[in-house]
């Protein structure tokens, strides 16, 4: 009989544990900001042409997060995670008819395998730091599996 309560309290706690574990990390938050989207475009905008670098979060080079971080943070005092994949966990799921500029959109094999994020910045573009440096591209390129977006802040307009 006291196996059976130590095997049913055991059996609680992790019940609860991985409970607790699944909804925190399930929550996505939109950070409040004092910003409008033209701040953060005014930033992604001045960083078209800088050169991509693996792991580079700027202000001379940026990989792919590190460029959406770095336009974040300088346009809305907004901090970011510093990965795509952390960036995408982070944001509140949007569906890309409801995308608004200055969301995030993410490439990858699936959602649990994002290795790549854009800022939209409207009418089907987004600017993204890529082997071929800052540019601006066709969010649905054939080169990039799109696999979803988020939103990451409230802007002022």
């Amino acid at each position: 009989m006291k196996k059976l309560h130590i095997h049913l309290l055991l059996s609680l706690i992790a019940f609860f544990t991985f409970a607790f574990i699944g909804a925190s990390s399930a929550s996505a938050s939109v950070q409040s900001t004092d910003a409008s989207f033209s701040d953060v475009y005014s930033v992604a905008k001045a960083n078209l042409g800088k050169p991509y670098s693996y792991g580079a979060t700027g202000p001379s080079a940026f990989d792919c997060s590190g460029f959406t971080g770095f336009v974040f943070k300088k346009g809305a005092s907004v901090t970011l995670p510093r990965t795509a994949q952390a960036q995408y966990n982070a944001g509140k799921k949007v569906s890309y008819n409801k995308l608004d500029k200055g969301d995030l959109v993410f490439f990858g094999s699936s959602a649990a395998s994002i290795s790549h994020v854009g800022l939209y910045v409207g009418n089907g573009k987004m600017i993204d730091a890529q082997n071929r440096g800052v540019i601006t591209e066709t969010v649905k390129a054939p080169w990039w599996n799109y696999v979803g977006s988020v939103q990451v802040a409230n802007f002022t307009d």
